[in-house]
């Protein structure tokens, strides 16, 4: 088998300051951003890497999705239990500096962890979690 990962999906609960987070901040550019409102689905990327996505769209949209469910799921948004993605850098230090002074909100500084990876975290608008690993 020949698999990839094409996208993930991350929930917005602002599509504008996500868009400003992943753009402005990470450094993704956008690859399509389709809806109105708050009802929007926005595509980025990192550049270069035209093969991978991440899709940030409002949680609620799915019509299968009862009351109580939109609720948990903005519950658990604004806690950051929600959605989470990982990401890697050669610069850990650099990107966690640029990230820093970007007001992204830190979760971890740079840390050794005891696994054998060295990473940081922030959250994202939504309060999704990013960590970032340092690639080797």
């Amino acid at each position: 088998m020949d698999i990839t990962i094409n996208s993930t999906f991350l929930p917005h609960a602002d599509p504008d300051a996500s868009l400003a987070f992943y753009r402005d901040t990470l450094g993704f550019e956008v690859r399509g951003d389709v809806g109105k409102g708050t009802m929007r689905w926005i595509t980025v990327g990192p550049v270069g890497q035209p093969g991978t996505s991440i899709v940030l769209y409002p949680p609620g949209a799915d019509p299968g999705i009862t009351d109580d469910e939109r609720r948990t799921i903005t519950e658990m948004m604004a806690k950051g239990t929600y959605g989470i993605i990982v990401l890697a850098t050669k610069d850990l230090d650099g990107t966690f500096e640029q990230l820093q002074a970007g007001d992204a909100e830190v979760v971890q500084e740079p840390t050794e962890q005891p696994y054998g990876i060295r990473d940081c975290a922030f959250r994202d608008p939504a309060g999704n979690m990013v960590r970032i690993n340092e690639a080797h």
